[in-house]
């Protein structure tokens, strides 16, 4: 175990991704408590990082901005080789990632090699992410065992005990817009408020409207919840639709909350009801209870890698299957919304 003094973390793809990673920050942190870890992530995870207690510094890789193109890319290079790091571990191998490490002259540079100019890797770790045989945490944390840090309380932890060490923050901003948000629409602290979440990055995650729908009259009415939801602007047509389909009102808040409204709204709902997508993670972050819908059960892309951490998150999955990521839609309509509605009974009975 090398003594590293200045270290740079690369995790600059999605939001679940970056929540996952938090554990193995925490970790990092308790094997080099006197190094400047820093951390390079994307501007829509930025929230998800800022005033965590074991980072030291907040770089983001704005790529549809000020380091666009060519220039943009020597421009962000030239600030990572100025801080001398010598050690950089890239959770998101992607091209530009390894580009930029290596620009960067950082002298060790590890993670999981793949086809992706992995070969810039100087210190590779062999990828079967892509087999989904454990957690996404845990491949995290594997990262570490790479580098010789021996075990402790983090990396010796099963998944689902790893949620304790999640950290997702809540501003104070946040608190405050969430308060806001409740006095306006009259919802009390007595309430149960569930919040739904019909989106996915991928079209073959996202469960049928249809049973969203179905699925929010039977919360509403079964216990007397208000109904909240949420996703990215692009999903506004989604939930549209889905607010003409059922029968109770709903609030919808699609398209309007950034990543930090969306911690602090998801910290104040009783229950999450989700595709496989980044929020199920924010949720179990802020330790609030959660159902992580999986409407494909494929190698790389299953529960055992993403399922949401913690005693109070559940799953309702279609069977294991190889079949082709086509084949994806096909399944959504085998997970019925008595499942989900299990699911959610069975969490409610914990809390």
């Amino acid at each position: 175990m090398k003594n590293f003094r200045n270290i740079l973390i690369v995790r600059t793809d999605r939001i679940g991704d970056v929540v996952l990673t938090t554990p193995a920050i925490k970790a990092l942190r308790q094997a080099y408590p006197s190094a400047r870890i820093s951390i390079l992530v994307a501007p829509l995870t930025k929230d998800l990082v800022t005033g965590n207690p074991y980072l030291d510094e907040i770089i983001v890789d704005d790529r549809r901005g000020v380091h666009r193109g060519i220039f943009g890319f020597w421009h962000l290079a030239s600030v990572l080789r100025q801080k001398k790091f010598d050690l950089a571990i890239v959770y998101h191998t992607k091209k530009r990632a390894n580009c930029l490490c290596r620009a960067a002259g950082i002298p060790r540079r590890t993670g999981y090699r793949n086809k992706k100019f992995g070969f810039l890797l100087n210190d590779p770790i062999h990828d079967q992410r892509h087999l989904g045989r454990q957690h996404e945490a845990q491949y995290c944390l594997d990262v570490l065992r790479h580098l010789g840090i021996p075990a402790n309380n983090i990396l010796d932890k099963s998944p689902q005990d790893l949620a304790e060490d999640l950290y997702v923050p809540v501003s104070a901003d946040a608190r405050v817009w969430i308060e806001q948000f409740c006095r306006e629409y009259h919802i009390s602290r007595q309430e149960r408020l569930i919040a739904i979440h019909p989106g996915a990055s991928d079209p073959a995650k996202r469960w049928p409207e249809g049973q969203f729908a179905e699925l929010i009259d039977q919360l509403a009415n079964r216990y007397q919840a208000r109904i909240v939801l949420i996703g990215a602007p692009h999903m506004a047509g989604v939930a549209r639709q889905i607010m003409s389909d059922t029968h109770v009102p709903v609030l919808d808040l699609t398209g309007q909350t950034d990543i930090g409204q969306l911690a602090g709204l998801l910290k104040r709902c009783n229950l999450l009801v989700s595709n496989d997508s980044g929020p199920v993670h924010i949720a179990a972050g802020v330790k609030t209870p959660c159902v992580s819908i999986f409407t494909r059960n494929q190698p790389g892309i299953n529960p055992q890698r993403w399922q949401p951490l913690g005693k109070f998150s559940r799953v309702a999955s279609v069977p294991p299957s190889k079949s082709r990521p086509q084949d994806g839609p096909e399944c959504s309509e085998t997970i019925p919304t008595q499942a989900v509605l299990e699911a959610v009974d069975a969490l409610f009975k914990l809390c």
